[in-house]
Order: structure tokens, then sequence, then C-alpha cells
């Protein structure tokens, strides 16, 4: 290798580690401003930022382009069909995600002294996608690294490549990905999710699920009800992982398109999203909580001082603002480049 090729990758390696340091960076002040997960933040912007060149390949792709050139082979009104079918894609994941089982949980009362304590009632509860996307990048992950090494251990095999194209599209490949979805969605659930814990814990703050037995029976009943939420949710994950090559090699969807419609992608949307409204909700009920206490602000809620983001406060209204503004900026800019490369 000539000088030139190996100063290219050198240059290349340090422009890449110190682009990635940057962005550590930038995501860890982002989230110690309390505004939200900085470096899943910047990931959804990388995402939300190919919408764009999404849309408009979508229209190049579904609506016709004239008698002078052709017209697509698609009716136009399979592009309507498909943004009704997104928001409906979009409101199933936020259902999903949102949902949980509540498992009713009740105190035993006890008197200490004078005064008694317990006797209330509230409920735990249990997630339906308790793993969020992670099984779905494992199992995608799992499913490249053989492709991969077979390619690159055999690239003249006629074997190898049919092998290869059976994992990367078609029926085996399918399978693989929700055998591995549904193995990895228990696994997460089996290392993160702890009943015998969880029902000793209640077991010594007197608390106990009404008609199950404290202790073993009551870790027992948890397990179980997670085992069939576990399901739904694995079954849930599979058919957003498979959907969008599904559209892609169904109706000819665009990939940079189809991507949009489930997998990562609108997974991690979706997440970062609600999780975005919960911090802004948190900093506007902070806001009214203070308006009403004008002439006696609680200590320790000014915005002002480094030690209010270090616990974790949701960021002032100028923070804020300035996020707004790069947001819309990024935005811009993308359209704008995409719009000046065609």
């Amino acid at each position: 290798m000539d000088d030139q090729g190996w100063t290219f990758r050198i240059v290349t390696v340090i422009s890449l580690t110190t682009g990635t340091l940057f962005l550590m960076w930038l995501g860890e002040q982002i989230t110690e401003r309390g505004i939200g997960n900085g470096i899943s933040l910047i990931i959804t912007v990388g995402i939300v930022a190919r919408l764009p060149a999404a849309l408009a390949q979508a229209c190049k792709t579904f609506v016709p382009t004239g008698a002078g050139t052709g017209e697509s082979q698609v009716n136009p009104s399979i592009l309507v069909l498909m943004v009704l079918f997104l928001f409906v894609v979009i409101a199933a994941v936020i259902a999903i995600t949102q949902g949980v089982r509540k498992i009713s949980v009740q105190y035993a009362k006890r008197v200490v002294g004078r005064k008694m304590y317990g006797g209330q009632s509230t409920f735990m509860p249990l997630k339906v996608n308790y793993a969020g996307v992670m099984p779905i990048i494992f199992a995608w992950a799992l499913l490249l690294f053989p492709t991969t090494i077979v390619g690159f251990l055999f690239p003249h095999s006629p074997l190898a490549k049919r092998i290869t194209d059976a994992m990367a599209s078609g029926w085996p490949h399918y399978v693989l990905i929700a055998a591995m979805i549904f193995f990895f969605s228990y696994f997460w659930v089996a290392t993160q999710f702890q009943p015998a814990q969880i029902a000793d814990d209640l077991k010594k703050h007197g608390g106990y699920i009404p008609g199950v037995r404290p202790g073993k029976p009551t870790a027992d009943f948890l397990d179980y009800t997670m085992t069939r939420l576990t399901f739904a949710g694995a079954v849930f994950l599979t058919l957003v992982a498979v959907l969008p090559s599904l559209l892609s090699e169904g109706l000819h969807v665009p990939q940079i398109t189809a991507q949009f419609f489930g997998g990562t992608s609108l997974l991690i949307i979706v997440g970062v999203m609600l999780d975005t409204m919960r911090q802004v909700e948190t900093h506007l009920i902070q806001r009214h909580y203070d308006g009403f206490l004008r002439k006696g602000r609680i200590r320790g809620r000014s915005f002002d001082t480094r030690a209010a983001y270090n616990r974790g406060e949701a960021a002032a209204q100028g923070t804020l603002m300035w996020l707004y503004v790069a947001i819309a900026v990024l935005v811009i800019g993308g359209v704008a480049i995409f719009l000046y490369g065609r």
C-alpha cells in the first residue's frame, strides 16, 4: 500500500474517532441539562434527518411522472393508503410501548407507637414490551454476522452465495429473525426481571398481591404473568421487525421509506419522543407549580445554578428554546442539502 492509502486510512480513523467522542460529549451535555437522554436524542435526530429523502423517494416511486417521461406502475392512491397505514403502525407501537399490566398490591396495616402505617393499595406495572428494542438489535447483529463471515471466507462459492441469499431474504430469513427475537426477548426478561427478589421485597415491607400468598407463590405468579406478557411483546417485535422487509419486497416500497414503517428506527423514534414529552411535561409542571409560590419559592428550584442541573431537574426555558432552534436548523439544512443534491 502506498503512502497516500495509509494517509487516507489514518485520517479516516482519526476523523471517525474524534467525531464519535464529540457526539458522546454532546450527548452527555444534553443529559446533564435535564433535556433527556442525549445519545438517544442524537440517534433519533439522525434517523429523522432521513425523512425528507424518504418522502421524496416515495413520491417519486408512487406518483405518476407524466406522459412525456412515462407513468409510474403503481397507483398514487397507494401512497395515501401507505400514509394512513403509517399512522396506524405508529399508534400501535405507542400503545404497545406504553402498555402495562397493573398488578394490584395491598400493604398490611401496622402500628408503630401511636401512628398507623400501611393499609394503602397500589399497583405494580409490568410492561408488555419489557425488552424494548434490544431483541431486534441483537437478532439483526447475529443474523448479519454469519453471512458476513461466509461471504468473506468463500467469496466465489455458489453454495455460500445461496446460503447468504437465503438468510438475507425469503422464509428462512423471517423464521430466523422471529426465533432470535423470541429468544432474546425471554433472555432479556430473565436477566432483568427477578420475580423472587420482588416477592421477597414485598414480603419484607408487608405487601402482598390479593388472592396470592406471599413468598414463592407470589414469585410464581409474577413469573407466569411476565411470561405471557413477554410472548405478546415478542410477537409485536417480530411484526415490527419484518414489516419493512415485507413492504419493500411485496409493494416495492423503497428501503429508505420502508424503514419508517417498523424496525429499530420506528421503535427508537417513538421511545425517545415519548421520553422527551415526559421531560417537557415535568418541566411545565415545575414551572406551573412555581407560579403558585412566587412569594415563597421552594429552595433549590432555581435553574440558574449548576447544582440544579446535577440534580437532574428540567432544563430552563432558554435552553429548550436553543434546542428547538438547533433541531430546526438541522432539519432545514438536511432538506436544503437534499434538494441541492437533486
